[in-house]
């Protein structure tokens, strides 16, 4: 009987702390973010076997719309320009800045039909987080062996045309909340030149107004979203794909710049010697 007015108190005490202290509020918010993503996995791939009975690109459209609903406990908004430029009826690779674990919500917001992600393999053993992005149709790549890496994108450009699918990938490769984009990686642009399909570019505004790990801040914000236009690739090759990647980078940096309100700084720009992999 004695037990619960001293948990009681050390509940009430531990709410205090996190409405009071910034960074036990930022930790609270994250592992909540983490235990939901776990918890809502696990009974979004309940409904996606029950639905579809297996892996299958349609089982993306259950989990955007489980993930969505995300953004109402974190008090976020998003403003999206251009969402009409995803909606094409034929194959393409998308590509978008890579900014902290958030980004799935992000990604979710928009997502077109027909669409799967590129993820690095060590994602598919997170439990009931990595059974929900294979029964998705997410693609899994082991960045550390280029080779292989080169091998999946490959069969990945023939199931592009053959299934009619848009493919999304983060062409920085890690996330990345500097302020500025990374040089990009070739793996992306390896992709849509093999499959001679266009690239569409998606850049989302910066999130320290409201999310910052240095600074322990999650609070509620606005997200702005920019769909650029499509880049096309037919007639391409592999020798063209270094002046795909910079014109790419510098569409996507302005870009992000412009959404975030914040002045363009020089910076380091994709080239030729960024890596193969994702």
């Amino acid at each position: 009987m004695e037990f619960w007015p001293w948990l009681t108190a050390a509940l009430l005490l531990l709410l205090l702390l996190v409405q009071l202290n910034r960074t036990a509020n930022f930790y609270a918010k994250i592992s909540f973010y983490c235990a939901l993503c776990f918890l809502v996995s696990t009974v979004a791939a309940a409904v996606c076997l029950l639905r579809h009975g297996g892996r299958t690109v349609e089982n993306m459209s259950i989990i955007s719309w489980f993930v969505r609903s995300f953004k109402y406990l974190y008090g976020l908004r998003f403003e999206v320009k251009g969402r009409q430029k995803l909606t094409v009826d034929h194959p393409c690779v998308i590509v978008s800045n890579h900014q902290s674990i958030l980004d799935m919500m992000g990604l979710m917001e928009i997502l077109p039909e027909r669409c799967v992600q590129i993820a690095k393999r060590e994602l598919l053993f997170t439990g009931s987080v990595g059974l929900i992005m294979y029964l998705g149709g997410v693609v899994f790549i082991n960045r550390q062996r280029s080779s292989t890496a080169m091998t999946v994108m490959a069969e990945v450009g023939q199931r592009m045309t053959q299934e009619n699918l848009k493919v999304w990938i983060y062409p920085e490769g890690t996330r990345n909340d500097n302020g500025d984009l990374l040089p990009f990686k070739k793996g992306a642009f390896y992709l849509a030149v093999q499959a001679q399909v266009p690239i569409i570019p998606v850049v989302y505004s910066s999130f320290s107004s409201f999310y910052s790990p240095r600074t322990k801040r999650f609070t509620s914000g606005t997200i702005k979203v920019e769909v650029l236009d499509a880049i096309p690739t037919s007639g391409l090759t592999v020798d063209d794909i270094p002046q795909l990647m910079d014109t790419c980078h510098k569409a996507m940096r302005t870009t992000f710049f412009h959404l975030s309100s914040t002045p363009q700084e020089n910076g380091a720009a994709a080239g030729p010697g960024a890596q193969p992999a994702q």
